[in-house]
């Protein structure tokens, strides 16, 4: 046969060979670990998105799931290029992403409003957490330094004042001050967490959160002095 008939064809398996891995290569769930807006990092906590092989995807922040729709992978002058549409979103107003991937490592960029966007991302196995999800759980109180409404100052004595924080964003505080509910927010971009009793008669309060494994410390940042309360998870209530 003529090499010259055969050149079409050849081609044409090349291409659609080349949208196969592309394809296959992008499948999966990515985290996402940077994100450059001209100089300036404004990478988001826990932001996740999983390419499924029918060309749907899904994408949330840590153990949340908030957006869902499509995504298309084209080659533009042998670039890779990534549409992603949300069903339940707002319309993309800018370009496609060109894509770069290697191993499992993943490279977006595109010019925004006349700044370039870089977004890196990783495959991984499992979601990653947010500030929001680390601090789910029931935690008793180990340490309490400085005066505050939250807790008494103790000398490392036993205690069995704990705070719970539920799915629901409620929380329940059990100190010997008595006991408070009410509601917490999780700050979406930096480990801080609001905690706002039902009653009227204590304040809200913001707490920065600092994580430790099977630990955490909430420092007060309404006072000019250091009130800081250390907690350890526990799976009891105290008695």
């Amino acid at each position: 046969m003529n090499k010259l008939l055969l050149l079409p064809v050849v081609l044409s398996a090349f291409f659609i060979l080349s949208a196969c891995n592309s394809k296959s290569s992008i499948e999966g769930l990515w985290v996402v670990k940077q994100v450059k807006v001209g100089d300036r990092e404004m990478t988001p906590n826990a932001r996740w998105m999983r390419f499924n092989s029918d060309s749907t995807q899904q994408s949330g922040n840590g153990w949340y799931q908030h957006s869902y729709g499509k995504w298309t992978m084209k080659m533009n002058n042998d670039v890779q290029e990534l549409k992603v549409t949300d069903e339940n979103g707002t319309t993309d107003p800018y370009e496609a992403f060109k894509v770069a991937i290697e191993n499992n490592s993943m490279t977006w960029t595109r010019t925004e409003d006349g700044e370039n966007v870089e977004v890196t991302l990783e495959k991984s196995e499992q979601l990653p957490a947010t500030f929001s999800d680390k601090i789910l759980g029931l935690w008793k109180l180990e340490e309490a330094i400085g005066e505050g409404e939250y807790f008494s100052q103790n000398e490392n004595d036993p205690t069995s004042d704990y705070i719970f924080f539920r799915w629901d964003k409620r929380f329940v505080l059990n100190s010997k001050k008595g006991k408070i509910n009410g509601v917490y927010n999780v700050n979406g971009h930096k480990p801080e967490v609001e905690l706002i009793p039902d009653s009227g008669q204590m304040k809200r309060n913001f707490w920065q959160i600092d994580f430790e494994e099977n630990a955490i410390t909430l420092k007060s940042v309404n006072t000019d002095s250091l009130v800081s309360r250390r907690f350890v998870r526990i799976h009891e209530f105290p008695q």
